[in-house]
């Protein structure tokens, strides 16, 4: 949701050109004028920076504070006891007992703020996904996962709705179904040095593919209207032309996951340093194009190398059209947790496009570095007027100033940016 103070700043023939009625009035759509399409981004960057009017503050803000999550928003815990209920008296029996060498993790969730706004574009194809407590498998010893996810639509909408809808669902499922008693009754594999990565990075990777498996053949069978492709009204040629990036990152008090298919991407700041957690999926990268062109497709140069010379990624969810030279297979990394860990940022190209990984680090690692109120946890700002507006937390502040960086730059995308503090 973009909250957008239209009134302020404006002139008073301004504001009567956009009193008109509208239907979606949270929403900015630019016109090709060039003067009025300059004046409404100036307004949309000192919006970001001043406070609400007084009949938005009652609504929830795009920025939100790990304790102040929205019950729709987030999921709660999964019981483990009633997961394994349908089993045997026996078996869960011994379950149980493995169950309580799994100290409960107590530690608070993590603080985040996120920024997803339509920028220059009359469409908005951009979602995101915050989980907290998604669940607390028996891979992970019982302490909980969080979710973060960022997804890009092409075409439209339609596939990016779903994987903000059901991704996270499906991620659960197929982590909970992980069976490690392979790994031995205290989680912890036998072998040592790389056998012992491997082995238990395994169950992780089966779990993840399963789940973006699950969410490409979704995408690919339904439509956004909840009815199959079959049964639904909408354009046929439209849906199959419709798909989505995803970048997935899974938080544990160990490490961080992170999964991605397409070009949206995730990145690490490390005492200030960026860390790459994915790698882009362009046409033009060579493993990528020789899978491509062993598949039987091709890379045309048309406004950019794309694949087919329609797609400009090579990796995607849905794109029924291009499925057979198009996978939803994604690239997953395991980064160990350390104690200079700053944060980490999850943004659509819309971001990446314009502002580098290694400034969009240096400005999230400022604005975490500014500290935060203590009385409200609260990250005050003044802007060019002089009144102060408090951001939620240094995470929500530090969203902000990239999203208003690429902006400056002329984004022409669609921009999502979710940062999470990972300081300890």
């Amino acid at each position: 949701m973009n909250i957008i103070d239209r009134d302020m700043h404006s002139t008073e023939s301004e504001r009567e050109m956009e009193n008109k009625p509208n239907n979606n009035n949270n929403i900015i759509y630019f016109d090709l004028d060039e003067c009025r399409d300059r004046r409404r981004c100036r307004r949309i960057i000192r919006g970001l920076s001043s406070s609400p009017p007084p009949h938005l503050r009652s609504l929830r803000p795009t920025f939100e504070l790990a304790s102040h999550v929205s019950p729709t928003m987030h999921s709660s815990p999964i019981n483990l006891n009633s997961h394994f209920s349908s089993s045997s008296s026996s078996s869960a029996s011994g379950k149980q007992k493995s169950l309580q060498m799994f100290p409960v993790d107590t530690v608070s969730p993590p603080v985040y703020g996120y920024l997803s706004i339509a920028g220059r574009t009359p469409d908005m194809e951009d979602t995101l996904s915050v989980n907290l407590n998604l669940c607390s498998p028996l891979i992970n010893r019982r302490r909980p996962v969080h979710f973060f996810g960022v997804y890009d639509g092409h075409g439209g909408a339609h596939v990016s709705a779903l994987c903000k809808d059901m991704m996270h669902v499906l991620m659960r499922e197929e982590l909970m179904r992980v069976d490690i008693t392979g790994t031995g009754a205290s989680g912890v594999c036998s072998r040592k040095g790389k056998e012992k990565k491997d082995e238990l990075e395994m169950p992780w990777k089966n779990a993840i593919r399963k789940c973006f498996e699950r969410m490409d053949e979704a995408a690919l069978s339904y439509c956004h209207c909840r009815y199959s492709v079959g049964q639904c009204i909408c354009n046929r040629m439209e849906l199959s032309l419709t798909g989505s990036t995803a970048v997935v990152a899974m938080l544990t008090p160990d490490q961080v996951i992170v999964a991605n298919c397409g070009d949206s991407r995730a990145v690490l700041c490390r005492a200030g340093k960026c860390i790459p957690l994915s790698v882009d999926h362009k046409p033009d990268r060579a493993d990528e194009l020789a899978r491509i062109t062993a598949a039987g497709g091709k890379v045309y140069n048309s406004n950019g190398l794309r694949v087919q010379g329609i797609l400009a990624m090579s990796r995607a969810i849905g794109d029924k059209f291009l499925k057979k030279v198009i996978t939803s297979e994604p690239e997953i990394r395991f980064v160990k947790r350390h104690k200079d860990d700053e944060c980490m940022i999850l943004a659509s190209d819309g971001l990446w496009d314009v502002v580098s990984s290694e400034l969009a680090c240096e400005m999230a690692s400022n604005c975490l570095r500014q500290g935060v109120n203590a009385e409200n946890n609260c990250q005050p700002v003044i802007n060019s007027e002089g009144t102060g507006f408090y951001y939620p937390s240094a995470c929500a502040s530090a969203a902000t100033v990239i999203t208003r960086l690429a902006l400056s730059r002329s984004s022409y995308d669609n921009i999502s940016v979710v940062v999470v503090d990972l300081r300890r």
